[in-house]
């Protein structure tokens, strides 16, 4: 993997254990195309797709028990996709998106390290209007992310992202580690109809290592 350092690792999630390629750390960079930069993603964004987060560990084990049978699933902003492979190995029917033009890229690697099969990949920007279904990504009846409120602007348009590809009955899952954006988003899909119900999450992860953060779950308002 030219232009950049990589390193691996091995994520326990309720047991199992998952081989991860990710950045060796937050100080990578390399957009030769410029691929990154004409997306508007900056050199000290860069880097944050490809690390293992203590709220990507905290949804993946969610999702390690959470109901998925029948579900199709959408994990949004998810950089190396853990909870998505977590899902994989129970056999869920699940869809990767994010906005890095390297996510793809080290989804397969991972998806390689651990045996699993391939996966449906789309890129996904929040601030691209998707109310007529043009990129194709259709409409889930299961959505969840992780860290995915650290820039200002993102609350509306994340908020405005998972209205248009819920189903009606959908459930939309959100680990939070407590950033500021959070009220502003819970205003944006209560202003879309959804009802939000917020939980702690463990204060610690199972790696034992501390973690403050919540679970944001929404649901539509009944009418």
């Amino acid at each position: 993997m030219p232009g950049y350092q990589v390193k691996h690792q091995t994520v326990t999630i309720g047991g199992w254990d998952y081989a991860i390629c990710s950045l060796l750390d937050n100080q990578q960079y390399s957009d030769p195309q410029g691929t990154a930069h004409d997306t508007g993603m900056g050199e000290s964004g860069w880097p944050l797709f490809g690390q293992v987060w203590p709220s990507a560990r905290v949804l993946a084990l969610a999702m390690d028990s959470h109901a998925i049978a029948g579900k199709r699933i959408l994990e949004i902003g998810a950089g190396l996709a853990l909870a998505s492979l977590v899902m994989h190995r129970r056999e869920a029917d699940v869809t990767v998106t994010d906005w890095h033009p390297l996510t793809e890229t080290f989804l397969n690697t991972n998806l390689l390290a651990n045996q699993l099969p391939p996966l449906p990949y789309q890129p996904g920007n929040w601030a691209v209007d998707d109310a007529d279904g043009a990129s194709g990504l259709g409409q889930f009846d299961l959505i969840v992310g992780s860290d995915v409120l650290y820039e200002r602007q993102q609350p509306e348009q994340l908020a405005r992202f998972i209205d248009q590809h819920a189903l009606p009955g959908a459930e939309v899952i959100i680990v939070d580690p407590d950033r500021g954006n959070r009220s502003a988003f819970g205003k944006a899909m209560a202003a879309l109809g959804w009802n939000l119900t917020m939980t702690s999450a463990a204060k610690t992860q199972e790696s034992g290592e501390a973690y403050k953060g919540r679970f944001l779950t929404f649901t539509r308002m009944l009418r």
